[in-house]
């Protein structure tokens, strides 16, 4: 008999194909169960090596052994005409047809079912492969130090022109101007933005004569791969940014799918008064938010048609409505139709369609909308953290945490020194109940900007980890601080049963900030085991368009009013109740 023969009347092929097929079975289940049972990555890959282990054992056993009525014996002991390796073969056989079935059925449920589930997600939140560059803040070289904004405008000027090119990744603003003054290495700012090239250059301006320089760097090897310089006149400006984002494209070899794209002209006078207001607005102070607002209208008086401008002006709005420098339901309207006919004078202005969908999530509670003016938005301007930050803020609304994630994670990696991008993403860790990422990404923040960091982020992850000494020690810690102390201290005490002080606490929010903070007085009380008085504050937040009503899906600090009538009541009029019976079915099919 010849081998190959022999091997087929062990039943050796047949062991072979069943152990491959409950193999690969068995890695379809880790790969399911590790991630929702929070197991290491590293678990997936030691069952994978145990199974390829294991297959050449299988194979020898299958060899050198016999199932017998009396059981497993050593092959050479059994007489071959008492052999029953033909019915061992047919029940192999069988065995084989139903892991098969197995796997097809298993196949296509994950394909055809499962996938289709959950919405799938946009080329947005997938791994980019394109390449990558930070445009440095240019250095003012202009005698007069008024002319700072001048450079910081172009800069972001060009940065934002960049950032149009779907098959660029360009840092955003907040985290390359991280490094503004400052002594700077070019390999280590790379690392910490993960970029591969720099943009960097100089702006000098004296009357209508303006030089700027501009040179792109490859970040791993240090080495300028094009530079030049421009002698112009002020009114050549928007030519010299068109020149400067077509060298770039030209020389890291991008391939265009679509017209690159142009910056939006206008008045050169207008144009300075422009990027004056943006150096104001991007000051983000509520002192400053009144001159930006100034100074944008100052540009549309002379450029009524200028579409940035618009936009300029309608987020300098929004932001002092938002922190009740202006009415909130008179500014958020004003704020509204600026963007909109920002987007009517020039529909590719992604950041426009962005805070109109803010405004659709966060004031008006249409998520249909919302949802339509953030893929404009991401259309637009699909590298655009802010457009990004909300398509992330809508998926949570809707219960939808994964994909939020996936967003924040995106919109980070494109601003990764960014403070709002650093503290999205962790409170994204934070609902997913990732807590060690949610605290590595806090605690990052407060290294990045100690005087800055909201203390209160590390403290309730504390809480939800269980080490309830260590939030009561940080929050005792903000004696000095009394509405840090009182606002973390309201969800602390309850927690460590200090229940009088954490009634007291709560008491003291109410009367220092009362009904602007609704939402959160809600959330103490929830917490506290008072859903009279938290329905009673939500009810207020409903009235008082307060934003922090998006959360109501996904916060725990309200879910002892889960069973209570009432809060189906209050989905019903948010308009979440579907996606409340949704993200609940998705849970318990989990």
């Amino acid at each position: 008999m010849s081998f190959l023969a022999e091997l087929k009347r062990r039943n050796v092929f047949r062991v072979a194909i069943a152990y491959i097929i409950v193999a690969w079975l068995l890695l379809q289940v880790a790969d399911t169960l590790v991630p929702a049972l929070h197991l290491p990555e590293w678990f997936i890959s030691g069952i994978a090596l145990l199974l390829i282990l294991g297959f050449p054992i299988a194979i020898i056993f299958a060899w050198a052994f016999e199932m017998t009525p009396d059981g497993v014996k050593r092959e050479r002991e059994v007489d071959r005409s008492q052999s029953i390796t033909p019915q061992t073969g047919q029940k192999l056989n069988i065995t084989i047809i139903v892991l098969l079935a197995v796997a097809v059925a298993y196949f296509a449920t994950d394909k055809f079912l499962l996938q289709d589930r959950q919405p799938p997600v946009d080329e947005v939140v997938q791994t980019s492969v394109n390449p990558s560059i930070a445009v440095l803040p240019f250095v003012n070289m202009s005698d007069d130090a008024s002319n700072e904004f001048f450079a910081d405008g172009i800069t972001e000027e060009l940065l934002n022109l960049l950032a149009k090119i779907p098959e660029l990744d360009v840092t955003s603003r907040s985290s390359a101007f991280a490094f503004k003054g400052k002594d700077i290495d070019i390999p280590d700012v790379a690392d910490k933005l993960n970029v591969d090239h720099v943009l960097e250059g100089s702006v000098r301006k004296s009357g209508v004569k303006i030089r700027i320089t501009a040179q792109l760097i490859d970040a791993h090897t240090d080495k300028h791969m094009w530079s030049e310089t421009y002698d112009r006149e002020l009114t050549d400006i928007f030519a010299i940014q068109d020149e400067i984002a077509k060298e770039v494209v030209d020389v890291l070899q991008v391939t265009l799918l679509g017209a690159a794209p142009t910056v939006k002209e206008t008045d050169t006078r207008a144009y300075a008064l422009y990027l004056e207001g943006l150096h104001y607005l991007d000051l983000d102070r509520s002192e400053t938010w009144a001159k930006a607002m100034e100074l944008f209208e100052e540009a549309l008086a002379i450029d009524p048609l200028y579409a940035p401008a618009w936009f300029g002006k309608a987020r300098a709005m929004r932001e002092m409505a938002n922190f009740g420098d202006a009415d909130i339901d008179e500014g958020t309207e004003l704020a509204r139709q600026w963007a909109s006919h920002a987007t009517e004078l020039d529909p590719s202005l992604s950041e426009a369609w962005a805070l109109l969908a803010h405004i659709s999530l966060i004031y008006d509670w249409d998520w249909t909308t919302a949802q339509e003016l953030i893929d404009r938005a991401l259309q637009e301007g699909p590298n655009n953290p802010a457009s990004l930050g909300e398509a992330a803020m809508l998926e949570q609304t809707l219960g939808r945490l994964d994909r939020s994630l996936e967003y924040k994670q995106r919109a980070l990696s494109l601003d990764p020194l960014s403070q709002i991008r650093i503290r999205e993403a962790g409170i994204g860790h934070w609902w997913n109940q990732d807590y060690e990422k949610a605290n590595e990404l806090f605690s990052k923040n407060a290294e990045l900007y100690p005087d800055n960091a909201w203390p209160g982020d590390i403290v309730v992850t504390r809480i939800m980890q269980g080490r309830l000494g260590e939030a009561e020690e940080l929050t005792d810690a903000l004696a000095d601080q009394p509405y840090l102390r009182n606002f973390i201290g309201a969800y602390v005490y309850q927690a460590v049963g200090r229940e009088e002080e954490a009634a007291a606490a709560t008491q003291w929010i109410i009367g220092f900030r009362g009904v602007p903070l609704s939402y959160q007085v809600a959330e103490m009380y929830a917490w506290q085991g008072n859903p009279d008085k938290a329905f009673e504050w939500l009810d207020t937040g409903f009235e008082t368009r307060d934003g922090g009503m998006s959360y109501l899906l996904v916060d725990p600090w309200l879910e002892s009013l889960h069973d209570d009538p009432r809060w189906r009541v209050l989905l019903t009029k948010m308009n979440l109740l579907e996606y409340w019976d949704e993200m609940r079915q998705r849970q318990s099919g989990d």
